[in-house]
């Protein structure tokens, strides 16, 4: 279905309720710049540290678009977990696995309360900028404290600069990319004020900086397009 869920005038802030889960494929294709490619970059990374048997997390996997990807490229038999915390998204997240004969075991849970224990791999995209940066920070450090020896983060953050100039011209480009994918002015407004206080981005530094305290040996950025970044970080 195409997203047209900020034509109307927002009555609330952003959730991932069924409303937006019924076009969410949609929106992230036409909201998040070379999302498509990011995916692949991410799965063509992982693949490279995946072995059989290991076990893969994706934290607020919505539609589990990523964890079937990863599947269809993985030439080893892996274990495939999808944790998010809307009813909705999962919903969808199990149609969809279904219909591509994946196997994913999904979990409807806060992201916190959820045991990592043995995992080769954690996913998240554009997650973490939704949590709140104390509780952000403690998820990094159960992430990192999850994962074997030799594991990986592979995650990506909408990221903010830490030069206003700099960052006022990256809005700008970014809603410029949002009018070519269609959207509207008014619909751009719209989510900009749903999301106000919603999502709260770190700067490319500041990401780095949380992965290397939380006790990763690596982080670097693998891809970036103006505000939006993907990091993969080894323990």
């Amino acid at each position: 279905m195409v997203d047209k869920v900020f034509e109307k005038s927002i009555i609330k802030q952003f959730e991932f309720d069924e409303e937006v889960a019924s076009v969410f494929d949609d929106m992230l294709n036409r909201s998040v710049p070379f999302y498509k490619e990011m995916q692949r970059l991410s799965i063509n990374f992982a693949c490279n540290f995946l072995e059989e048997n290991d076990k893969v997390y994706d934290l607020g996997c919505s539609t589990a678009s990523t964890l079937i990807e990863l599947s269809k490229h993985c030439d080893e038999k892996i274990k495939l977990i999808g944790v998010d915390n809307s009813a909705a998204m999962l919903n969808r997240a199990s149609k969809k696995a279904k219909a591509f004969g994946v196997d994913i075991e999904l979990i409807n849970s806060d992201l916190h309360h959820v045991d990592y224990t043995n995992a080769k791999l954690i996913l998240s995209n554009y997650t973490l900028q939704f949590i709140r940066p104390l509780q952000r920070e403690k998820l990094v450090k159960k992430i990192f404290d999850s994962l074997k020896d030799k594991g990986i983060f592979i995650f990506s953050e909408k990221v903010i600069s830490s030069d206003s100039k700099l960052n006022k011209q990256s809005i700008d480009e970014y809603y410029e990319f949002k009018k070519t994918q269609g959207y509207s002015e008014f619909e751009i407004s719209q989510k900009r004020e749903a999301l106000e206080n919603v999502l709260i981005p770190y700067t490319e530094e500041e990401n780095k900086k949380m992965i290397l305290d939380a006790g990763f040996s690596h982080c670097e950025t693998i891809f970036k397009w103006v505000n939006f970044a993907t990091f993969i970080a080894i323990k």
